[in-house]
């Protein structure tokens, strides 16, 4: 299978002991490309993405701040983020969003970094990468009042809400991306969403170290993974799995204009 990981967290300190062999086993998997996302730890270390992107010419990195770091936030770190975004391994802006499920950063601060970011996004012309964990309308609403003029579009990560919100995303020029909670026995309605969307608006992700699929619960998720959420997304649409791998695939490199 031809596989694209739309979202995985190189960075973190799971990957540490055997980095280098999960990459391998991407590859052996048949990954062609992963978006190694940029919100690392928070503030403190903006271009957590940028070297495994640096160092592998098949790794494209996302920069950011997360709503659990929005409080952290000042001028100074949105400075360097309009630098970094300027890298040319730099493809995306995020994952940023709403997170009312921990409310780690006050939600006025959330709304307020989410905002400032929209804005140095539109600059740099990058694209979105969006969290959002029980704040979809507020999410929508931010989303529809200051990006979609831009015609910028992003990626819905890790989608968990409703086919209506999947086509509100649709319309502003978004790809709705499934992770590996899409495959868990109980998660029937995020299938369902995935068979009624536009086989075109569809990508794929692990969201990695996080959300291992139901073959691996429990374990530490890694890139080579998404094939699974391929598997899961090719049963309710009666389609092989090696169909919904390379359309997602296709999708990536089109939304994002790259060459492979």
């Amino acid at each position: 299978m031809e596989l694209i990981d739309s979202h995985a967290h190189l960075d973190v300190p799971q990957f540490d002991d055997d980095r280098p062999a999960v990459l391998e086993r991407a590859r052996a998997a048949g990954v062609q490309t992963i978006l190694a996302i940029g919100s690392g730890p928070g503030p403190e270390k903006l271009d957590a993405a940028i070297p495994y992107a640096d160092q592998n010419d098949w790794i494209y990195a996302s920069i950011g701040t997360h709503p659990h770091e929005a409080k952290d936030l000042t001028r100074r770190h949105l400075d360097e983020l309009t630098k970094l975004a300027h890298h040319p391994k730099v493809i995306a802006w995020g994952e940023i969003g709403l997170d009312y499920f921990y409310d780690h950063s006050p939600r006025e601060i959330q709304a307020q970094a989410f905002r400032d970011q929209l804005a140095l996004a539109a600059q740099a012309k990058l694209p979105i990468i969006i969290h959002c964990r029980d704040a979809w309308p507020d999410t929508l609403q931010i989303l529809e009042e200051h990006w979609r003029p831009t015609a910028l579009g992003g990626i819905l990560h890790c989608f968990t809400s409703t086919l209506e919100d999947a086509q509100r995303g649709i319309d502003m020029g978004f790809q709705i991306s499934f992770a590996g909670n899409s495959t868990y026995p109980k998660a029937s309605n995020l299938r369902e969403v995935a068979k009624a969307l536009p086989l075109e608006n569809l990508l794929i992700e692990t969201d990695s170290p996080f959300l291992a699929p139901q073959g691996f619960r429990g374990k530490r998720n890694e890139p080579a993974h998404v094939a699974e959420v391929a598997k899961a997304i090719a049963t309710v649409r009666n389609l092989q799995p090696e169909e919904v791998a390379a359309a997602t695939a296709a999708n990536f490199r089109r939304f994002f204009k790259l060459d492979k």
